[in-house]
Formats: C-alpha cells, sequence, structure tokens
C-alpha cells in the first residue's frame, strides 16, 4: 500500500514538473499570443508565411499572424495581423514577408513610415512586398551561368 502511495507522488511530481517546463519554454520563445489592433495587407506570394508567425519591426517582435486566405476578386493572399496596442503605425507604412536565412523561417516585417495619420484597427497596409522565391532565383542564375558557360565556350572555338 504505502509502495502505490509513493509511486503515485512520484508521478504527480513528474507531471508538474513537465508542466513547468512546458509553460517555461512556451514564454521564453514568444510564443505565446499577442494582444493588439488587427491589420491586414494583401501580397501576390506569401512563400511559406503561416499563422502564428512573428510580425516584426527591426526585428523586434510586435504581433503575431493570424490568419491567411484568397482575395477572390484579386486572387491575393490576404494577411491578417495583430499589432500591439502600443505600437501605432503610419499610413505610408510597408510590409514585406522576410526569412531568417536560407533555411530559417519566414515572418512579416513591418517599415513604419512618416505619416501623421496612423492606420485604423481593422485596416490595411497598402505597400507591400511579396516573399522572394529563392528556387526560383536559383533556377535563373544556373540558367544564366549556362548560358554565359555556352556562350564563352561558342566564341573560343
Amino acid at each position: 500500500m504505502g509502495r502505490n502511495t509513493i509511486e503515485t507522488i512520484l508521478g504527480a511530481v513528474v507531471l508538474a514538473v513537465a508542466a513547468f517546463f512546458l509553460a517555461f519554454a512556451f514564454t521564453a520563445t514568444g510564443q505565446g499570443t499577442v494582444s493588439g489592433y488587427e491589420v491586414k495587407a494583401r501580397f501576390s506570394q506569401v512563400g511559406g508565411l503561416k499563422p502564428g508567425a512573428d510580425v516584426r519591426i527591426g526585428g523586434i517582435k510586435v504581433g503575431v499572424i493570424t490568419e491567411q486566405g484568397l482575395d477572390p476578386e484579386t486572387y491575393q493572399a490576404e494577411i491578417t495581423f495583430t499589432v500591439q496596442d502600443d505600437i501605432l503605425l503610419p499610413l505610408d507604412s510597408s510590409a514585406k514577408i522576410a526569412s531568417d536565412g536560407l533555411l530559417g523561417g519566414t515572418y512579416l516585417e513591418l517599415q513604419p513610415g512618416g505619416d501623421f495619420d496612423m492606420i485604423e484597427p481593422g485596416g490595411a497596409i497598402e505597400f507591400t512586398q511579396s516573399a522572394v522565391d529563392v528556387v526560383d532565383l536559383l533556377g535563373r542564375f544556373i540558367f544564366s551561368a549556362a548560358q554565359q558557360a555556352e556562350g564563352t565556350q561558342g566564341g573560343s572555338q
């Protein structure tokens, strides 16, 4: 009987420690929800940007992507994201989809403008830059290099 009690207490301690580490990891990585106001932006290509991705200004997380969808009229990707309440975005701000590196994740980078009027909650960013397709760029580079090599071989004969 005493052995079952010890095993039960030990199991409860293990579960409590696991819950503590899970909560610590969740808060330390900044994956929690960011409260704030919603803003939208449209892009022709989102390149792997997904809900839950960071929204950053100058490399600092100020929001999170909440939804993405396709505008049926323009066929552009519409991204909805939140920005912290204390961050006010001028009307002429821009948004671009950036990457953390060659193999890193994608995030939304905001560039605040200089307008005196601010984007209202539920408003939209008009100036956007879509994601760069690295595979397409690499393919173009290889094709261009092959044409250059072919041109120099043909001229030397």
